[in-house]
């Protein structure tokens, strides 16, 4: 009966399956870009930084509500320069060696941005201001009659 009892039981072996385990690949770029064009548009809400090449087309973005900042502290001074700074190491990765800036808006943070972007060792070659600028603006309102 114990003969049984052992026939009965299965036993279980354990099969040892090694997952491919994805080994994190070198921060390597996938293509060599030696300077490029930086775009901030800095509004009294929030501060987006846009990296693109010569070209215009998009390497990389980032925004401060896209780090996570919320509410107010978007247009602060230190979300535009924590933006610059993902920025900045993006395009150090890249090999990128100067830059040109068109800044848009009047938000408060222009220069931390710009800032935050040349602390990763790359050469700012010109500042444009692209602001919008109306020149009449819209039709004033009607005199008032007491």
């Amino acid at each position: 009966m114990a003969k049984d009892k052992e026939k009965k039981e299965i036993k279980k072996e354990e099969v040892v399956v090694e997952a491919d385990a994805k080994k994190a690949e070198p921060k390597t770029p996938k293509k060599k870009v030696i300077s490029g064009i930086l775009s901030i548009d800095a509004t009294f809400n929030n501060t987006k930084v846009l990296f693109a090449d010569k070209g215009g087309n998009t390497l990389f973005w980032s925004s401060a509500g896209s780090l996570g900042f919320r509410g107010a502290k978007k247009g602060t001074p230190f979300a535009a320069s924590k933006v610059g700074d993902v920025i900045g190491s993006k395009a150090a990765i890249l090999g990128v060696k100067d830059a040109d800036v068109v800044v848009l808006g009047v938000g408060s943070g222009r220069e931390p941005a710009i800032r935050a972007f040349m602390a990763h060792g790359i050469e700012i070659t010109s500042v444009a201001d692209a602001t919008p600028v109306p020149h009449n603006g819209p039709k004033a309102k009607k005199a008032r009659r007491v």
